[in-house]
């Protein structure tokens, strides 16, 4: 039976290990593509490695790209303002493109009401302003 169990855990383990590097991917895809949505995909990788693999989750905190999305939201819930308004525009952006390509007027209707829905959520996401790291201060006072 303990065989059974620890067969059990060792393939769900390999399983959140599988669908949190499919959530890596979708979220860097989503960097790139505006509809898709970086942070929630990083969270959810984030949730599985740390189940299935500290030490991914670990290697994902500290990425240089990566890390500081996850950061600011596990330890503020908010995003710097730089990512609210580039998220914003890239909104706006691919509605918009949606908007003018689509020929019944009730799709086009619909893709504005979305997009209303979606910047109003959006907008009332926090904003947290990142703080210089004391190495960076103390460079910017020694050189006048």
């Amino acid at each position: 039976m303990n065989k059974e169990v620890a067969v059990k855990s060792r393939i769900i383990r390999y399983l959140l290990v599988v669908i949190g590097w499919l959530a890596v991917v979708l979220g860097v895809v989503g960097i790139f593509l505006p509809l898709l949505p970086t942070t929630p995909f990083l969270l959810l990788a984030s949730a599985c490695f740390m189940r299935g693999s500290p030490r991914l989750n670990q290697w994902l905190h500290q990425h240089p790209q990566l890390g500081p999305i996850l950061v600011n939201w596990h330890q503020h819930g908010a995003v710097t303002a730089v990512v609210k308004r580039r998220g914003m525009i890239m909104i706006v952006l691919s509605f918009t493109f949606s908007i003018v390509m689509v020929p019944l007027w009730w799709h086009k209707a619909m893709l504005l009401i979305g997009m209303a829905v979606l910047l109003y959520c959006f907008n009332r996401l926090p904003v947290v302003e990142l703080q210089p790291d004391s190495a960076s201060v103390a460079e910017a006072d020694e050189n006048p």
